[in-house]
C-alpha cells in the first residue's frame, strides 16, 4: 500500500463527510487508489464514530478506530500510526483547517531528493499562529519558554499535518512514554525533514480553556525537559552564596555595633526562603508525578472496537 492517511476524531461530526470527499480526491489524483484512511475516534462526545463507520460500510478503504474514551489528541494520533501500513503516512487533522489538498504539496516535496539525501519528514509551519492576540502572543511565549527549557528543537507555529515516511513512523512507534509530547518526539526522533510554510484556517473555536492551554504547557515542559530542576539548583546555590556573603556582613555589623535589629526583615526572610522551598518542593513533585505515570505502565490507549 502506497499511502496511509491518519486522523482523529472530536467533535468532528459536522466535517467527516466532506473531509472524506476531499481525502478521496486528493490521494485519488496520486495514488489511483492505492491508498486507506484511518479514523481514530477518540471519545467523541457527538456522532463523529457513527459517520465514521457509515463511510467504512460504504468505503472499504476506511478503517475506524473506537477507543474506550478521550485519551487526548497526543496519544490518539499515537494509536492511528500503530495501524498505518502505507509507504507514506499522512497525519492530519479532521476538522478542515488543515487542508486534505496539502497532500500533493507535501509529495512533491518529500521525493525531490532521492538516495541519502531523501526527505523522511515533510511538516507544516504557520507563518502567524490563527486566532486573536492572546492566541498569538501565548503560542509565541511558549514555543520560546519550551525552546530554552527543552533540548528539542520544536519549530515555533508547527501545525499536526505532516507527511511521513514508514520507516520514520516506524521509529516514532518505538517510543514507549506513557506521559509524553508529540511535537518533542517528532523532533528528537531524527531523521531528514524539512518544513514548508501552509495557511491553517479557522473553522471553529478551540476546545481548550486558558487553564487547559496552561496546564497542557507545563505537561509538555516537565515531560520533556529536566532544566527546571537544574535551574531550582543553580537557584539555591546562588541564595546560598549571597546568604553566606550577608552573613559575613552581619558578623562585622555586630562587631562594631552598628546593626538594627528588626522583626520585618527577618519575617520577609523567613517568608522569602519559605516560599523558595514550596515552589521547589513543588517543580519536584511534578516529576515525581510524572514517573509515577511511567512506572504503572498503564496501556496509553484503550481499544473498544476495530472496524476494519
Amino acid at each position: 500500500m502506497k499511502l496511509s492517511i491518519v486522523a482523529t476524531l472530536y467533535r468532528s461530526a459536522p466535517h467527516i463527510g466532506e473531509f472524506y470527499q476531499r481525502c478521496v480526491a486528493a490521494a485519488d489524483a496520486l495514488f489511483d487508489g492505492d491508498f486507506e484512511i484511518i479514523l481514530v475516534n477518540d471519545g467523541s462526545p457527538d456522532d463523529s464514530l457513527s459517520h465514521a463507520v457509515a463511510l467504512h460500510e460504504k468505503d472499504k478503504r476506511v478503517k475506524v478506530v473506537d477507543l474506550s474514551r478521550n485519551f487526548g489528541h497526543h496519544k490518539a494520533m499515537m494509536a492511528g500510526l500503530h495501524f498505518a501500513c502505507g509507504e507514506f503516512v499522512y497525519l492530519i487533522d479532521a476538522d478542515l483547517e488543515e487542508q486534505p489538498e496539502w497532500l500533493k504539496m507535501f509529495y512533491d516535496t518529500l521525493t525531490q531528493e532521492s538516495g541519502i539525501d531523501a526527505v523522511d519528514v515533510v511538516y507544516g509551519v504557520q507563518d502567524t499562529r490563527k486566532g486573536g492576540w492572546f492566541e498569538k502572543v501565548s503560542g509565541a511565549v511558549f514555543f520560546k519558554i519550551f525552546s530554552y527549557l527543552s533540548e528539542a528543537d520544536i519549530p515555533a507555529n508547527l501545525v499536526t499535518t505532516r507527511l511521513m515516511r514508514k520507516r520514520y513512523v516506524d521509529a516514532l512507534l518505538l517510543y514507549n512514554e506513557r506521559e509524553f509530547f508529540i511535537a518533542g518526539l517528532w523532533a528528537i526522533t531524527g531523521f531528514n525533514q524539512k518544513s514548508i510554510k501552509v495557511n491553517k484556517l479557522s473553522t471553529s473555536e478551540s476546545n481548550y480553556s486558558f487553564g487547559k492551554k496552561l496546564a497542557l504547557a507545563l505537561h509538555h515542559v516537565i515531560c520533556f525537559s529536566t532544566t527546571p530542576l537544574k535551574l531550582i539548583c543553580l537557584f539555591g546555590l546562588s541564595i546560598a552564596g549571597i546568604s553566606a556573603i550577608f552573613a559575613v556582613w552581619v558578623v562585622f555589623q555586630y562587631i562594631f555595633g552598628t546593626f538594627a535589629e528588626g522583626w520585618p526583615s527577618i519575617v520577609v526572610a523567613i517568608c522569602f526562603f519559605g516560599g523558595l522551598n514550596l515552589f521547589g518542593i513543588g517543580v519536584l513533585g511534578l516529576y515525581l508525578g510524572k514517573i509515577f505515570s511511567e512506572v504503572k505502565q498503564r496501556p496509553n490507549v484503550i481499544y473498544r472496537q476495530i472496524y476494519g
